[in-house]
């Protein structure tokens, strides 16, 4: 209850103090597509949120629908900042606060950093040396949240894109639906029913998947799936009044208890 209630106040605070964007956008592509101008800050020892960024898939899926902006951009970087500020006033991990990093899943320098995030993966290309990469980063300790992806009209394929790519990651990797027993949602906040979580798209319910070390569900989790929903929209709006601060305050138990799993597995 104390830490339900302290995080209903670090909302308020979120929200007053949030900025209103990153980076900033710069236009491509004839004025259509908007690339984020990213300034990744040297690494430091400190937890820092680290986006995965890659290729979008483009006609006939229109990844770039969100304001022009790359799929693997959609929410950044307020998301992952505003999530950073909860996470700092709720627990000791002192986490980078000002920015977080965006990397590619070949990129060496991602080893530094043990928890790594994707959005919209409905639209991820993988080359075959990310593949290899990522498959090595996941091995070594490395965890990921997919989130904000579901099929629909745009992208009718999204999950197999998605479970495409991950098996050519982890050949013969068991993707299995989550219960509220699952440890990695009692890792800092109590989550015992899946029906607090937000509906981002208000179309079915979210559905909740991972991947498991070894495909043994008693061993590390090496992948959280937020399949029809989109979690990360709700750290990123909390700051806009946007989204009810109620549904934020159950999104950010979820961020929370995502990022505690992460560092402590």
């Amino acid at each position: 209850m104390l830490r339900a209630r302290l995080l209903a106040l670090l909302l308020v605070v979120v929200a007053g103090s949030a900025p209103a964007q990153g980076f900033g956008f710069g236009r491509n592509g004839g004025g259509q597509i908007q690339t984020p101008f990213v300034q990744n800050p040297k690494y430091d020892g400190r937890f820092t949120f680290a986006r995965l960024s890659y290729t979008t898939m483009t006609s006939p899926y229109y990844g770039y629908y969100y304001g022009g902006r790359p799929a693997w951009a959609h929410g950044y970087d307020l998301a992952e900042r505003n999530l950073s500020q909860i996470l700092n006033s709720l627990s000791t991990m002192a986490p980078r606060l000002e920015s977080g990093v965006v990397l590619n899943l070949d990129d060496p320098e991602l080893f530094k950093f043990p928890l790594s995030y994707m959005t919209e993966a409905g639209f991820w290309t993988l080359t075959d040396k990310e593949a290899l990469q990522f498959r090595k980063y996941l091995l070594k300790g490395g965890f990921v949240i997919f989130d904000d992806f579901r099929d629909e009209n745009r992208n009718p394929e999204a999950w197999h894109n998605f479970e495409t790519n991950m098996q050519r990651i982890l050949p013969n990797a068991r993707v299995v639906d989550l219960t509220p027993k699952d440890p990695i949602f009692h890792s800092f906040f109590e989550i015992n029913s899946f029906t607090v979580i937000p509906q981002a798209y208000g179309n079915g319910r979210p559905i909740l998947r991972a991947i498991y070390e070894d495909n043994d569900p008693t061993k590390r989790m090496v992948a959280m799936i937020n399949f029809n929903t989109d979690v990360s929209q709700y750290w990123e709006f909390s700051s806009t009044g946007f989204r009810p601060m109620n549904e934020a305050n159950e999104a950010y138990k979820m961020g929370v208890n995502y990022l505690i799993y992460a560092m402590s597995h």
